[in-house]
């Protein structure tokens, strides 16, 4: 048998019996995934679940609000803080330098608050 005429074989074989294995599979995986689903979902254990959820839901909403709110107040003060950094250490005056434990903007020579 000629070599050119084996390896053309095998290329054609190939993608063959790829598409006869996809052809082969292809019903075993459709029967997998189908169900019927005969629940309306109006029962009335959802329905409680439901209720409880919003129950839930409903009286942790001032502790949402408490988390919500303290986690913007920490976020304005890096905020302010960072901006005043950058003000500081854009001012023109050559005395004043930024205390990082205070956060603050402070003379050099008194040791004052300076607005940069």
């Amino acid at each position: 048998m000629n070599q050119y005429s084996f390896v053309s074989l095998i290329r054609v074989m190939i993608p063959l019996s790829i598409i006869m294995v996809s052809a082969v599979w292809q019903p075993t995986v459709m029967a997998e995934t189908q169900h019927v689903v005969i629940d309306s979902g109006n029962s009335a254990l959802s329905t409680e679940a439901v209720r409880q959820s919003s129950e839930q839901w409903n009286s942790t909403r001032s502790l949402r609000n408490k988390v919500n709110s303290r986690t913007e107040k920490e976020f304005d003060k890096v905020e302010k803080a960072i901006d005043g950094q950058e003000k500081c250490n854009a001012s023109y005056n050559v005395n004043a330098y930024w205390e990082a434990n205070t956060e603050r903007c402070l003379d050099r020579r008194t040791g004052r608050a300076v607005t940069p």
